[in-house]
């Protein structure tokens, strides 16, 4: 119990910190200057209309939340409400205006709805034990997620500099991705907490539930896929990379450390091989 309280307290710690040291990022701080358009456009254009839908999705995610987990923790609603939200929505904010400068469209974000496999898991969440079943699977997509922002926009700003783009890498890119580290952190501490708290069966649970329901950042159709596999060839990134094993890395050491020699669990692996294969079969 004295251990639970003392990770509690060093959650909201962290919370609290990650919200007074980055604040939202403010548009008017923005240089939108580029010297070759066209050609940051045909190479990264695609990029950055899913990283902006990514991001937009928030509100809905925070949706999403609180349909998932009817009783969280305090800290979790002080993080997603008070910290995540405000900090993802500027991001996407900025991207989608950085693409709309570019001569491209408005990303396509869906904002309101709530599938009906999430309002089934919510229903289910009013029994406690199942409740922490959820937060768990909450947790690991987080990380994931997280860990894709920050593997995604290093390759991205990279990338950008390589182009001479650089009042975009140094206003746009760069302070996004100082922002990502953070959320991760807060991802990355509460499953370690709760996974230690986990009766057997519900870590079986979390097992199981897992193989079947993970995704890559923002899929959730076969479009979605394919336009995954689009950014992965971009950044050069295959579903046998680094890339894959960092997104995945406290995940495997988690739930899978008993299947030793396996880097990767193989349902992460096969998520990435069908977005890349996807992209390439409507090319």
């Amino acid at each position: 119990m004295a251990s639970s309280r003392a990770s509690g307290a060093r959650l909201v710690e962290h919370v609290t910190k990650l919200g007074e040291d980055h604040p939202p990022i403010a548009l008017d701080s923005v240089d939108f200057t580029l010297v070759d358009p066209i050609a940051f456009e045909a190479r990264f254009g695609h990029v950055l209309d899913y990283m902006a839908r990514v991001e937009l999705e928030v509100d809905r995610n925070v949706l999403e939340l609180t349909t998932m987990l009817p009783d969280p923790p305090d800290v979790d609603v002080f993080f997603y409400r008070d910290v995540w939200q405000p900090q993802e929505i500027q991001h996407g904010r900025i991207l989608d205006a950085l693409q709309v400068h570019l001569g491209r469209e408005h990303a396509d974000a869906d904002l309101d709805s709530v599938g009906a496999k999430l309002k089934v898991l919510g229903a289910l969440a009013h029994l406690d034990a199942f409740q922490d079943v959820v937060r768990m699977l909450y947790y690991l997509t987080g990380m994931a997620t997280e860990r894709s922002a920050v593997l995604a926009y290093n390759v991205l700003h990279d990338g950008t500099r390589e182009m001479g783009e650089h009042a975009i890498a140094q206003t746009v890119i760069a302070p996004i991705k100082r922002q990502e580290p953070g959320h991760y952190a807060f991802y990355q501490l509460s499953a370690r907490g709760l996974w230690a708290e986990l009766a057997g069966w519900q870590k079986w649970l979390v097992r199981h539930l897992r193989r079947l329901s993970f995704s890559p950042v923002g899929v959730n159709n076969d479009a979605q896929r394919a336009d995954f596999g689009d950014v992965m060839e971009t950044l050069a990134i295959d579903e046998h990379s680094d890339f894959t094993a960092q997104v995945a890395r406290v995940e495997m050491e988690l739930l899978w450390a008993r299947d030793k020699g396996l880097p990767v669990p193989a349902y992460v692996t096969q998520a990435f091989r069908d977005a890349l294969e996807a992209s390439r079969a409507r090319v």
